[in-house]
């Protein structure tokens, strides 16, 4: 029996009209574990809301949720318990926080300055052996 993995590749830092937005590189989760994924903005995520967005492969954008300027919290009802969004006003970096990550949370996620898409995650969560994916 093999074990099971979830291999998530992270892009890095990421420039978009004038905005620096920095990510880590890698990290690698077991299922059922959590995960956190911070998104470190140049803007201030006080004047901004900011969204968590993902893309499944083969399938259309899906809304995870977004953390207004004042501080509000909306999530799609769908994914409102499996995921949180929390920001650090010091350091203008919004934070994704995922529960029980399993295979079937593989996807391209999205931190997004709201309405317009900033920086892309992207996320595959594979089973053991780990085939080597190049982007």
């Amino acid at each position: 029996m093999f074990s099971t993995s979830l291999l998530l590749l992270l892009a890095a830092a990421s420039y978009v009209h004038g905005e620096e937005l920095t990510q880590p590189v890698s990290m690698t989760v077991q299922p059922g574990q959590s995960l956190s994924i911070n998104c470190k903005v140049s803007f201030s995520v006080t004047s901004y809301e900011t969204a968590w967005i993902r893309q499944p492969a083969g399938t259309t954008l899906e809304w995870i949720g977004l953390i207004s300027g004042g501080g509000s919290l909306y999530y799609s009802d769908k994914l409102k318990n499996k995921f949180s969004i929390s920001r650090d006003t010091s350091t203008n970096t919004i934070t994704i926080r995922g529960q029980n990550m399993q295979t079937e949370d593989t996807a391209v996620y999205y931190c997004a300055r709201y309405p317009t898409v900033r920086h892309i995650t992207n996320i595959p969560v594979q089973k053991n052996p780990v085939q080597k994916t190049v982007y």
